[in-house]
């Protein structure tokens, strides 16, 4: 019995050491800008927005990309149920008729039931039901991280959004400006204290801002339009943006870096990844051995053509069967070596995949931290060139000035302005980021879902996700 047990995969630690052997996981994270504590669910909620968050639930329901996903959840778990089947006898019916020369013209006709079932005494079928389950479990967390990425895409795609209207926006605050200033430096030339250049500079500063405009209405149709596209409506730019940018929630909770490869579900998915292969690779390696079936089966005969003996009507058998590979040309060997080799790959894909999660939880601490900064600092640049802005005009009104100066002076109001409607999206787009690198869910998780093999708190939105698709109509 010990020899029948399957072989169990690598552990959470031995995979980590392999995949990783050159990676020193810190105690804390390098990258200045979280808070302690640990990783908490529900970030969605934090921004209160609400139009936010019905635009993410209607891209929940309408995404193409989530419907994908929940179509290979359920080819996952259909696969599953194949490779199990053999675990089972298998028992067929068979009949023949067709009237007194039957179907053949030998005259034979009835039925019977034979059952045949594979004792896997080497563990090739069980080893290949379990890299089923593990594929199912990579399926189902690949579909909960795509469900948590469209999330945080959809809520970037609306930040974005409200930035290109913001800055439009200003544009035309600025556009206004530089037309009324136009208007001034021609008053000027009327009673003889302007000259044409005054004219022509003004003229000059109208028409680039009216350019920018042109740009920034471009900007603003393609944001909405990628917004729209996300959330699986017509790309027709209708999607009225928000006035203001949502509420900038408070420092988040990061946890541990050594907390991530348990938590995030893309890095779990890859994890169970491995598990299929190393399974593949047993199935392969038991597909060497001897199979052994037992088959049974219970047969009624007759024929009006002749006469059977009434001992030999009905017939119950009972046997075994034994198929031993002695000579493939190497091809046994062959597949055990392609699976190893897939294993590997399945290793190498699981440290670049960790890896790239290390990477993406510094990146958004270490820019959502500058940003902060930068936030700060462009608010008094904003006030600066205000009052700057308003003293040329002053000078040049009263004549210790020239136009040359307030046109400068106004864009560099502008482009502070820019500037900081920049950075404030940024800062929220950064924020996501990081939720989603931390594995973070952007709604509360109700319960935890064991995966079977690996028990992740992610899974549910899987489940939720196979549900949603599977009310589709027409599916």
């Amino acid at each position: 019995m010990g020899g029948c047990a399957l072989n169990p995969p690598p552990s959470g630690t031995a995979l980590r050491d392999d995949a990783l052997p050159h990676v020193v996981t810190p105690t804390a994270w390098t990258s200045q800008g979280g808070a302690a504590g640990n990783v908490v669910d529900g970030w969605l909620a934090g921004f209160n927005d609400p139009a936010l968050t019905a635009l993410v639930q209607e891209a929940l329901a309408y995404n193409t990309d989530l419907r994908m996903a929940a179509a290979r959840v359920e080819t996952a778990a259909g696969y599953v149920k194949l490779s199990g089947a053999t675990l089972y006898p298998q028992v067929n019916l068979m009949a023949r008729g067709g009237g007194k020369m039957s179907g053949d013209s030998s005259g034979l006709t009835g039925g019977g039931f034979v059952a045949t079932w594979e004792l896997d005494l080497w563990g090739r079928v069980r080893a290949s039901q379990e890299g089923a389950r593990s594929g199912f479990d990579s399926a189902e967390l690949d579909a909960a991280f795509a469900r948590q990425s469209i999330a945080a895409q959809t809520a970037k795609a609306w930040f974005l959004a409200t930035e290109a209207d913001l800055q439009l926006a200003v544009a035309e605050e600025t556009l206004q400006s530089s037309d009324r200033l136009l208007g001034f430096s021609r008053d000027r030339l009327k009673v003889g204290k302007g000259d044409d250049y005054e004219v022509a500079t003004a003229l000059a500063g109208v028409d680039t801002y009216r350019d920018v405009v042109v740009q920034l209405t471009l900007a603003r149709t393609q944001a909405l339009r990628a917004l729209e596209t996300l959330i699986g409506r017509y790309p027709s730019a209708a999607l009225t943006p928000a006035t203001r940018f949502a509420d900038m929630p408070p420092p988040v909770p990061v946890g541990l870096p050594s907390e991530l490869l348990e938590r995030r579900p893309d890095v779990v998915a890859a994890e169970r990844r491995v598990a299929a292969a190393f399974y593949g690779t047993e199935e392969a390696k038991a597909a060497r051995l001897p199979r052994i079936s037992l088959t049974a089966s219970l047969t009624s005969v007759s024929s009006d053509l002749f006469v059977l003996k009434p001992r030999d009507n009905p017939v119950v058998s009972l046997g075994a069967s034994l198929l031993a590979p002695i000579f493939l040309g190497g091809a046994l060997q062959a597949q055990v070596e392609i699976r190893t080799g897939e294993q590997a790959q399945a290793v190498a894909d699981y440290g670049r995949v960790a890896l790239r999660a290390f990477g993406e939880v510094e990146n958004a601490l270490s820019s959502g931290f500058t940003l902060d900064q930068r936030a700060a600092v462009l608010d008094r640049l904003v006030a600066d060139n205000e009052r700057a802005l308003e003293l040329s005009q002053v000078r040049f009104r009263v004549g210790a000035g020239d136009l040359r100066a307030v046109n400068q002076q106004q864009l560099a109001l502008y482009s502070a302005k820019s500037a900081r409607l920049h950075v404030e999206a940024d800062r929220r787009v950064q924020r996501v980021n990081l939720h989603l690198a931390l594995g973070g869910a952007f709604e509360p998780i109700a319960e935890p879902v064991k995966q079977g093999r690996a028990a992740d708190p992610r899974a549910a939105d899987s489940r939720a996700l196979a549900s949603s698709a599977a009310a589709i109509p027409g599916r």
